[in-house]
């Protein structure tokens, strides 16, 4: 039931990350706050389709 999914970092767009989530429980699309390589800071990043 877990899908892979693509983090991209709201300010530069890089797609940074890949994680899993379940989708019965987070319907929606998924926002972290991680390390961005390219941005050198911390930035949200969100699910990409």
């Amino acid at each position: 039931m877990r899908d892979i999914i693509t983090l991209e970092c709201v300010d530069c767009k890089q797609r940074n990350y890949t994680t899993t989530k379940n989708k019965k429980i987070h319907s929606g699309r998924v926002e972290f706050k991680k390390y961005c390589r390219f941005c050198n800071k911390h930035t949200v990043h969100k699910e990409t389709r």
